[in-house]
């Protein structure tokens, strides 16, 4: 039997405040109801999600590195610190495993510095502008991968 591949969640600052800040962005889910979505679609793909959030850059940078070795791949929101973090790059390239960018808004329709990612140079791949499903087109992008064994070029 194999084991089931382990992805880690990451949620960066003021993702706890989904519902109610700026709906008219980032819609009316809350980031408890984006957690029980991936963590369901996750199972539908025999795979177990940890969803975690913080408002503190270092604390990201934490998980990403206590993850090695402990999670087969990761996914993230990085959120405002997207267009700032360095340190989330360089922790994001000591992972061993793909890493999936994932925005609900559009990046690329907004204002100009939210055009630039420091995350997408660690990142298989982005998925920006489908709101909460963006969650789980990256663990279907995840799931395809691990039963191809073929990055997408």
């Amino acid at each position: 039997m194999t084991m089931a591949k382990r992805v880690l969640v990451l949620n960066g600052p003021n993702l706890n405040m989904l519902g109610q800040r700026q709906p008219e962005i980032y819609g009316h889910t809350t980031l408890a109801g984006i957690t029980a979505d991936v963590e369901a679609a996750a199972g539908g793909f025999g795979m177990e999600a940890v969803c975690r959030q913080s408002n503190h850059e270092g604390e990201l940078v934490t998980w990403i590195q206590e993850a090695r070795g402990d999670f087969d791949a990761i996914v993230i929101n990085a959120a405002a610190y997207t267009h700032t973090s360095v340190a989330l790059l360089d922790a994001l390239t000591l992972f061993e495993g793909p890493v999936v960018e994932v925005h609900l808004s559009n990046i690329h329709r907004r204002e100009p510095f939210r055009h630039h990612s420091y995350i997408s140079g660690a990142a298989l791949g982005m998925i920006a502008g489908f709101g909460p499903v963006g969650y789980r087109m990256a663990l279907m992008a995840l799931d395809d991968l691990w039963r191809t064994g073929e990055e997408t070029p």
